[in-house]
């Protein structure tokens, strides 16, 4: 090979190396500096909404928590950690009053208090009504019963109708009642935020108009009870509810509107469909139906008189065989007719 192609081509080579090398070293200079997180202004923490909070909506441990504000966007309005007022202690059982946003900071004028005017109307659904109905010790659920729970309204009675022993029995009359307060308590947690199990006299439920003047009723004529549910009842109901087509979830609906729709239906009161049991249903000495007055069981025996009569008349006219029917003013004579 020609010695003068041979040192072009080392040359070539070594330039090229050195050109790599230079060009290597001058990227990896000009290379980005590695992005950095802005600091997040550690501002003062405020109280806002761990969840979604519509109106009406008592507060609890798990509705609210402190969190760290940029300092140019707090409000006077907002509950600052560390401030007297913001003791979320003070808060639980308060409730709502105007919708508040999962993550939105909470102002004074949101929550309402149980010494604050309108708070039992704040609490209320709308189109829904406060009644207030006695129990004792043991138709309270001995005390286990706190507001924000669900329960049926049970009635107990004695009917004495006749002779003989009476009639004892039991209905659910209404269920799935939100319970609102328990002797004018809305909470159940003492200063240290801890669960307090107490006994009460009168339980504040939430009614719809047409099922509160049934409650009312229903307390002059026998004994009220309350049956606590299980969180996962609703939930079977409402499934069989939009089953069954009672609830109707319109077509076309975003999810928003369907969880609002679905949420609606679990949350009514209903007086449907309910049940009872007797004292023959416990024990085979009580009764199972109501006994009759003297009257009511004269006019029985009566009907079947009355009956056993028709049926002998009737089977009579057939042994006759073909009759002719004869009317004289009121009197009507029944006079067989002869085959000759």
């Amino acid at each position: 090979m020609d010695v003068k192609k041979v040192m072009l081509l080392v040359g070539a080579l070594v330039i090229a190396a050195v050109t790599a090398i230079m060009a290597k070293n001058m990227f990896a200079g000009a290379g980005a500096e590695q992005a950095a997180a802005a600091p997040v202004p550690q501002g003062p923490k405020v109280l806002v909404a761990k969840r979604a909070l519509p109106v009406g909506t008592i507060i609890d441990q798990e509705s609210l928590a402190f969190q760290p504000w940029p300092q140019e966007l707090v409000q006077s309005a907002y509950y600052l950690e560390g401030a007297p007022e913001s003791d979320l202690t003070k808060l639980i059982g308060t409730v709502v009053r105007n919708p508040i946003t999962a993550g939105q900071p909470v102002t004074r004028g949101a929550l309402v208090g149980p010494e604050d005017r309108g708070f039992l109307a704040a609490a209320l659904a709308p189109g829904m009504r406060a009644i207030t109905v006695p129990v004792n010790v043991i138709g309270g659920v001995a005390g286990f019963v706190f507001p924000g729970d669900r329960v049926d309204l049970m009635l107990t009675q004695s009917i004495n109708n006749g002779d003989g022993p009476a009639l004892n029995v039991s209905e659910t009359v209404v269920r799935n009642l939100r319970v609102l307060a328990t002797d004018q308590r809305v909470d159940s947690k003492d200063e240290q935020g801890k669960t307090v199990v107490r006994t009460f006299s009168n339980v504040t439920l939430e009614v719809t108009p047409r099922i509160a003047e049934k409650v009312v009723v229903a307390q002059t004529v026998g004994n009220l009870s309350l049956s606590l549910r299980s969180i996962a009842d609703n939930a079977s109901e409402l499934d069989r509810a939009v089953a069954s087509g009672e609830v109707k979830v319109p077509q076309g609906a975003n999810p928003a509107q369907e969880k609002k729709i679905l949420k609606a239906a679990a949350g009514r009161p209903l007086d449907s469909n309910t049940t009872f049991s007797t004292g023959g249903d416990v024990s085979r000495f009580q009764r199972r139906t109501v006994p009759l007055r003297p009257e009511e069981r004269q006019a029985q025996i009566n009907r079947e008189l009355a009956a056993a009569g028709k049926a002998v008349s009737a089977a009579a006219a057939r042994s006759m065989g073909p009759t002719v029917r004869i009317s004289r003013g009121n009197n009507v004579t029944v006079v067989p007719v002869g085959v000759r």
